[in-house]
């Protein structure tokens, strides 16, 4: 019938070690790889960040040349027309 549970469908494992021995063993490596996965998400949100300032001021560089670019064309246009 649906629904009901075949006992022989039921695996016991064994463990070797034991189930103790095996957690002592894996759970300060799952925190180690826990905390190092942190550090390197937070180097790579660094990185990203770094990334973003500096193509934001190369940006406002370029619009600062333009404008300089400008003024002084202005500037020379009527120190011509002067003389």
């Amino acid at each position: 019938m649906v629904g009901e549970q075949d006992n022989e469908s039921l695996v016991v494992y064994d463990y070797e070690p034991e189930q103790n021995e095996l957690l002592e063993l894996l759970l300060p490596r799952n925190i180690t790889t826990q905390i190092f996965s942190a550090l390197l998400e937070s180097s790579a949100a660094e990185l990203a960040a770094r990334m973003t300032a500096m193509d934001n001021a190369t940006r406002n560089a370029g619009d600062m040349i333009d404008s300089l670019t400008l003024v002084y064309n202005r500037r020379v246009r009527q120190i011509l027309q002067k003389n």
